[in-house]
């Protein structure tokens, strides 16, 4: 799992002209995947599994879920915290485009994955991102840190999170954009059979309350109340 990185960080969005992307979920996959991983997967692999902060999770219109990125788990643990059998929503991914090959990229694409180039991230993916942002069903999982730490500390954040939330934002069909901080602990760096998990899920901030004069200047604000948001989860 990876994270879009912002035009004004050191890898900028490659305007040329690309494919349009198609994602979607399989029902009887999905169907699958919740009930073997909610009922067998996870409590079988997982100690004690904790998850605070689910009344905060937005039951409609446009979601981003920021996140923590500690262990490969945690594309697991989310759906299992936030997903269909919590909010009646189910979660899609945005993927490294390395991940997206062979049996398993055949479940992440079934699954509503959609992958992204982080060497030279493309137009289509921020496009595909507000395009499911507008389903106002769904929500969007990208991993703000940019990468997988195996630690118990916040990263500075990228700020490509805030600037997909703000380009959706000015968008007529998906005003009202939320982002919704979550943090992820294991009881170990490198989770094994019978740590503990914590999942935190703080209040959802409202994009539009972070404008400012220009999409740059607004998505320093975003990244910077997201960054303090996590933290805080971090010191529960």
């Amino acid at each position: 799992m990876t994270q879009l990185k912002s035009p004004h960080n050191s890898t900028s969005l490659n305007p040329e002209k690309t494919d349009e992307l198609n994602s979607r979920i399989s029902p009887w996959l999905a169907k699958l995947l919740y009930f073997l991983g909610c009922y067998f997967v996870i409590p079988g692999f997982f100690g004690k599994i904790e998850i605070f902060g689910q009344e905060h999770i937005p039951r409609q219109g446009p979601v981003i879920v920021a996140q923590t990125h500690r262990s490969r788990w945690d594309a697991f643990i989310v759906p299992y915290a936030l997903g269909r059998l919590v909010s009646g929503r189910d979660l899609r991914f945005m993927v490294s485009v390395n991940e997206v090959k062979g049996i398993q990229g055949w479940v992440i694409r079934h699954m509503g994955g959609f992958p992204v180039d982080t060497e030279r991230p493309q137009l289509n993916s921020v496009r595909h991102s507000i395009e499911l942002l507008q389903s106002n069903q769904e929500m969007l999982v990208i991993f703000p840190e940019g990468g997988i730490f195996n630690d118990y500390q916040i990263h500075p954040l990228k700020r490509g999170v805030a600037a997909i939330a703000v380009a959706a934002e000015t968008d007529k069909l998906t005003r009202g954009v939320k982002i919704l901080p979550v943090g992820i602990r294991y009881s170990q760096p490198y989770p094994t059979w019978g740590s503990n998990v914590r999942v935190d899920i703080g209040v959802p901030l409202t994009v539009k309350e972070y404008y400012g004069k220009s999409l740059r200047q607004s998505s320093q604000k975003l990244t910077a109340a997201l960054q303090e948001s996590l933290e805080k989860l971090y010191e529960a």
